[in-house]
């Protein structure tokens, strides 16, 4: 039985996850929010999982480090300051970092991949993404992971390919561009679909989810099989095996 430690234990995915530890069989060994110790959750657990906030990653990294406890972290709206600092903290203790813990968007996003590598630039990549209401941040961070998937695919760099939020006389779409629409509306808990559009026909992936509790029990089969992992950044599809 693996002990489960949550970060951001008060939030509507704390509490998913509090749920899906106990479906798995594992144990829960507590949670921590703002102003919770951290470093005390880390040391009474195998394994964290990081749901809170981009301000508090580096403390949370911190506090794993100095336990020794693999951490899992899901917190979208991460920037490359704090890729850098999960980057370091891979070299001494087991991370997994990711856009979105869901199996079915892991394996999508290994559609995606395979999809961009086998076409051309001449097929347009466009990303359309739809959350609740409340979500704060856009692209969502499973938007700009499967746009990442594209570009590795295709060898370029996401930040200099990427076009978000069109409006008013754009010009014409550049070619090789990722293209990105961000929806806000209603319960929505996550739908993505990437298309690709070519001349006189187009392939559309998609996933869509129902429920939040998908995210959870991806982020718990992620944790427990992170516990025992030497030290190193891992990824969702390590978790899959693709």
């Amino acid at each position: 039985m693996v002990r489960i430690g949550i970060i951001g234990s008060e939030g509507r995915m704390g509490r998913a996850l509090v749920q899906a530890i106990a479906d798995a069989g594992q144990e829960y060994s507590g949670g921590a929010d703002k102003g919770g110790d951290v470093t005390a959750l880390a040391q009474a657990s195998d394994v964290l999982v990081d749901f809170s906030a981009p301000a508090a990653l580096q403390s949370n990294l911190d506090a794993a480090t100095s336990a020794g406890t693999a951490l899992v972290i899901g917190t979208t709206g991460l920037e490359a300051a704090h890729h850098v600092a999960i980057d370091i903290a891979g070299q001494t203790m087991a991370v997994l970092q990711t856009g979105n813990t869901s199996l079915g968007v892991t394996l999508l996003a290994h559609l995606v991949r395979e999809a961009a590598s086998r076409l051309g630039d001449a097929w347009d990549i466009e990303i359309v993404e739809m959350h609740h209401r409340m979500k704060v941040d856009a692209p969502s961070g499973t938007a700009l992971l499967l746009g990442q998937a594209a570009a590795d695919a295709r060898g370029i760099d996401l930040a200099s390919h990427r076009e978000s939020g069109r409006s008013g006389n754009t010009g014409p779409r550049a070619r090789g561009a990722v293209g990105f629409a961000a929806l806000r509306g209603g319960t929505v808990a996550g739908d993505h679909s990437v298309i690709f559009a070519g001349d006189e026909e187009r392939i559309t992936l998609s996933h869509n989810a129902e429920n939040r509790m998908i995210f959870a029990r991806g982020a718990v089969q992620a944790a427990a099989w992170l516990v025992g992992k030497p030290a190193g950044r891992y990824t969702m599809e390590q978790v899959l095996g693709l």
